[in-house]
């Protein structure tokens, strides 16, 4: 089920971004982020829909992924 970033108090979603940005590694090409940018892109992406906020009940879990990663999913 996909979650509105509105509805995350913004202390739950900056971890949830941290825990995305640690996930995917640290490999970022030659121009290296700090978090704090890194935190900053992918609150964008998540504000314009590029990634989202799913929760699954079957893990009672929330996570963020990407548009492509959840279409994808819903075309299997």
């Amino acid at each position: 089920m996909k979650i509105p970033y509105q509805q995350l108090d913004e202390t739950t979603l900056n971890n949830l971004i941290e825990q995305y940005i640690l996930r995917e590694g640290t490999d970022y090409g030659e121009v290296e982020f700090s978090l704090q940018e890194k935190t900053e892109q992918i609150t964008q992406q998540i504000k314009n829909e590029d990634i989202y906020i799913l929760y699954s009940e079957l893990n009672e879990s929330v996570t963020l992924v990407s548009k492509q990663e959840f279409q994808q999913t819903q075309i299997k």
